[in-house]
């Protein structure tokens, strides 16, 4: 039971701003300079908001979160205010293709990466997936 009243609880939420994913972008920045990989730039003026933009390739990397882009191997739907999340995480995955597909209609490639992807025993996985994507 809440001991707020519902709309109380509403205006309280609505002050909740997240922090973004800065720590799983940092984990990718780690992986760029461990292997050297170059000409990127973090939260690069572009549609959709790309985690990280290498220009001069034209290719805009996201990091989804397994939760909120529902990955097929981790994702799970919550049990509270199932209807809510539904319609939410729906409404995220169609974002989702309209970035994509604006992007490439503006002649960007766009790579998307799960976060599980990024832990140690993915990485080489990972770089190959990263290299192909740059040096296409």
């Amino acid at each position: 039971m809440d001991i707020f009243s519902r709309s109380k609880r509403s205006e309280i939420m609505s002050r909740v701003r997240g922090r973004g994913n800065r720590a799983t972008e940092l984990a990718l920045v780690s992986i760029f300079r461990r292997n050297r990989i170059v000409g990127w730039r973090r939260h690069a003026a572009l549609f959709g908001k790309p985690d990280f933009a290498f220009g001069k390739v034209r290719l805009a990397l996201f990091v989804d979160g397994c939760f909120w882009h529902g990955c097929p191997k981790h994702a799970t739907q919550p049990r509270n205010n199932e209807a809510f999340w539904a319609d939410k995480l729906t409404r995220n995955k169609a974002r989702d293709r309209l970035v994509v597909r604006t992007l490439r209609s503006r002649g960007w490639r766009v790579l998307r990466i799960w976060h599980h992807e990024l832990s140690v025993s993915n990485e080489r996985r990972l770089l190959r997936r990263l290299r192909a994507a740059i040096e296409r």
